[in-house]
């Protein structure tokens, strides 16, 4: 059964944006809402485990293109 939320204190222009996007979409802003927060609880959230793991890959992949040496070079020639 559905139930029943009610918002308050909502930004004035959050409330414009979500006013603009359900005109947009042809949507109430009630449907607008749900939406919203449908989309936003099934987005497809990464675990820390798989932040770090793609981390780790991207780090092996760009490892060994310069060295830290050629690092402090740049860094030191940027500053001048």
């Amino acid at each position: 059964m559905p139930n029943n939320i009610t918002l308050r204190e909502v930004p004035d222009d959050m409330y414009e944006k979500l006013l603009k996007q359900a005109a947009i979409n042809q949507r109430s802003l009630e449907n607008e809402v749900i939406t919203c927060l449908k989309q936003s609880l099934e987005a497809d959230r990464k675990t820390p485990d798989q932040v770090i793991a793609r981390a780790k890959q991207i780090r092996l992949q760009a490892k060994g293109s310069l060295s830290l040496q050629e690092i402090c070079e740049a860094i030191t020639q940027g500053r001048l």
